[in-house]
């Protein structure tokens, strides 16, 4: 899928290093729910700093947040 600015990617397949715009999150009212909590919601800003084997560390702003690679497939990302 092509975004305003680039491509758009499951969060969990973009490299360390990579900035992105959250643009969707793919999956129920609870889980939407609780990544809005986190402060994961459309429009935010995240930064990819660690994606290897396991679960993705990623920066939202000043904090630091660890996620499940299945949950970081849910959140559709376009590289800004």
């Amino acid at each position: 899928m092509i975004g305003k600015k680039g491509v758009i990617v499951p969060l969990a397949m973009l490299p360390v290093g990579k900035n992105a715009i959250i643009v969707n999150v793919v999956g129920g009212e609870g889980i939407r729910r609780r990544l809005t909590e986190l402060g994961l919601s459309r429009g935010a800003a995240i930064r990819v700093i660690k994606n290897d084997i396991g679960p993705l560390i990623i920066a939202l702003g000043e904090s630091r947040m660890v996620l499940g690679f299945g949950m970081a497939q849910k959140i559709m990302v376009e590289e800004i």
